[in-house]
């Protein structure tokens, strides 16, 4: 596995990490609506809390196989995969909730890194 991919696995990971492990609770201003929390930002979604936490350990899993995938590097494509879904559904509810932008940024910078180590592959 070459220096790029390593170095995007391991910034991919660490963004969700951060976002799902230290930063659920804090308000940021990407946040969907008017949210100062996670939860706050799937019911602005409308989805239930299930989906939230369904997602959350998705996406803590994924950053995981992320990580293992500098040693097993056929857990690569699948989770980029995986992620490229869910950050196209990430991007998804901020335009339903109108959101501007700049709130779907993360998403769509996670999604355009994941694309990119696609055509790596």
């Amino acid at each position: 596995m070459d220096f790029l991919t390593i170095l995007i696995n391991l910034i991919i990971a660490l963004t969700l990490l951060n976002v799902w492990l230290l930063r659920f609770n804090k308000e940021t201003m990407y946040r969907g609506g008017n949210a100062n929390s996670m939860r706050e930002e799937f019911s602005v979604y409308g989805l239930p809390i299930w989906f939230m936490y369904l997602i959350g350990l998705s996406k803590i899993i994924l950053a995981c196989l992320l990580i293992l995938g500098i040693w097993f590097y056929e857990l690569n494509f699948y989770s980029y995969i995986v992620l490229s879904t869910l950050m196209i559904g990430a991007i998804v509810m901020h335009f339903k909730v109108k959101d501007p932008i700049i709130k779907s940024v993360p998403a769509i910078s996670v999604l355009t890194l994941l694309l990119v180590l696609l055509g790596i592959l």
